[in-house]
Parts: structure tokens; sequence; C-alpha cells
């Protein structure tokens, strides 16, 4: 793997940090670059198999750096079994990037509690975890958490009225739906870390089209994307490590901004080096900030803040 012109990762020594999805594709191209600037990273993934594997690639080249712990979004029992073990291990957390996803399921599925699966693991999963996870951020000097959006948020619609898609299933608008979700979920963070002197950094990221394994996993041959990958890959599509720099960039920029989002600088924001990356209006708005927030407090039975 190699990283974009002029890159720099500090010494990330004493760093714990934790990656969500990190068994291959953008979250495992994370979770290896950190541990090599020698955080200590938690790769938790939903297949033992998978995450006890990448795991073992990457303390081949960071000795000792990687962990794998499991953890299913699709399921709330899970995410809190893995924040009470994560917890027990760890006095601090310094990083938190919620990276796992899926896209663009053809057929609608559903998580164990019920909820539609793209916007049940992209989104409720991660803001439960992030929720559990939120005094073990406090208790770092310098705390960040970085959601994994996508440039589908620029057509992404936040359905109130049926945000679960029982009426009619539509894939890509539940895909740009959780994508959005995620994005706004990152500015309210921010917000309220702000007004709640939290010291909590929340930032946001993309990878632009990458070759992960997140299409395979999705709609396959039929969807776009995939002719994407298949026709366009010398001018749209970048391989899946460079997917990988703007989550490594929001993890380490020692100049981030509360509420920064970070993709690929090329055309479209489809691939290049890493910087800061367009936010439609919409994510922004405070009124659906708010109102996202709370409905997922309602999902998951959980109130995201600190501890008294």
């Amino acid at each position: 793997m190699s990283l974009w012109p002029g890159a720099k990762i500090p010494d990330l020594s004493g760093k714990n940090i934790i990656v969500t999805g990190a068994n291959s594709g953008i979250g495992y191209y994370a979770a290896l670059e950190l541990a090599k600037a020698g955080a200590d990273v938690v790769l938790a993934c939903r297949s033992a198999a998978k995450g006890e594997e990448a795991a073992a690639k990457v303390n081949a080249e960071a000795p000792g750096r990687a962990l794998f712990l499991p953890l299913d979004l699709a399921d709330f029992a899970s995410v809190q079994e893995f924040a009470a073990v994560y917890k027990e291990r760890h006095g601090k957390l310094d990083i938190l990037i919620n990276n796992a996803g899926v896209m663009a399921l053809p057929t609608r599925h559903v998580t164990a509690q019920g909820y539609e699966q793209q916007f049940g693991v992209n989104f409720l999963g991660h803001f439960l975890l992030t929720a559990l996870l939120l005094t073990s951020l406090m208790n770092a000097p310098a705390p960040r958490a970085i959601q994994l959006s996508s440039i589908a948020h620029r057509q992404g619609k936040l359905a109130f009225e049926d945000l679960q898609y029982e009426r009619k299933y539509e894939p890509w608008a539940v895909y740009q739906q959780s994508k959005l979700a995620m994005l706004v979920f990152a500015e309210e963070l921010q917000r309220r870390s702000d007004e709640g002197g939290w010291g909590l950094l929340s930032l946001a990221a993309h990878p632009g089209i990458a070759a992960t394994e997140l299409v395979a996993n999705g709609p396959g041959n039929k969807s776009v994307m995939a002719l994407l990958l298949n026709l366009g890959k010398a001018f749209v599509v970048q391989p899946g490590d460079a997917g990988a720099w703007p989550t490594i960039l929001a993890a380490v920029d020692e100049n981030a901004k509360p509420g920064g989002y970070y993709g690929p600088q090329g055309f479209m924001e489809f691939r290049g080096p890493p910087g800061l990356a367009k936010i439609e209006a919409k994510a922004l708005d405070k009124v659906t900030g708010a109102r996202l927030w709370e409905v997922a407090e309602t999902l998951t039975g959980v109130t995201l803040k600190p501890s008294p």
C-alpha cells in the first residue's frame, strides 16, 4: 500500500483506535496504516474468520498492534457486548472510525431488531456504538469520532415518514439515505460536543469511488457502481487502498476543524489525494440533525450524551 504524495502520519504510539468493518477494503487499509504508525487498533468485524485473518495480516507488518473483536452492527446485543468488552480492556478510546457498511442490497432485509438493514447497519448500529463508547472517548485527551459517508449523500433524502422503507423498497435510495444519515450524524455530534463542552472532534469522510468488496456484497454486476468499476477504472475508480486515504487523513490531520468532511480532490471527488470535501446543505441543517438524533435515540433505546 502507498499513501498520497506528501502524506505524513504522526507517531500514534499510545493511541487506541477502533475501526469497524476492518476485515477488508477501506477499513482494513486504514487499520493497517494507523497500526504501522504505532496505534493499537481494534478490528471490529462481523466475521470471526475474516477478522482474525485481517488482524494477523496487520500484525505481520505492525507486530502486536492489531486485535480482532467481534461486532455485528445488525444486532444491538452484539454492539452492546462489543462495547462492554472494549471498556473492560481499555480505559480510553482516542479514535472511533465507524466504517462498516452494506450497499444497495437488491432485496429488503432487516436487522435483529427489525430495522431495514442498510439504515440499521450503516447508521443505527454506529449511533449505538458511539453512544456506548462515549465515556471511553471522553477519557482520551483529544478524542475523534469519524463517520463514513459517501458521495451518494448528495442524492440522499431522509424519509422520516418511512425511514425503514416498508412501503416501497428502493436499494439505492435506502443506501443514499443511510450515508446522508451518517453525515448528518457527524455534524450534529459536533454541534452537541461544542454546546456541551465534550471536547470531542466529530468528522466524516468518504472514499470517492473505490474498488472494494462493498460493491460485490451489494447489488452485484447489475449496479451502476459495478459498471463504473468495469468500464471506467482508469478514469473514475481508484484502488481500495486509495479509498482509505480520506479516512486516514481525518484520523491524523493536526489541522482538522470541527465537523470537517474529507474526500478525494479529483474530478467530482471520485478519486485522487484527500482533502476537504463538499457537504450538501441538507447535511448541515440543524433541524434535520436534531430530528434524526431523536429518532436514533428512540430506535436504539440509548441517550447519546456523557454520563453525569
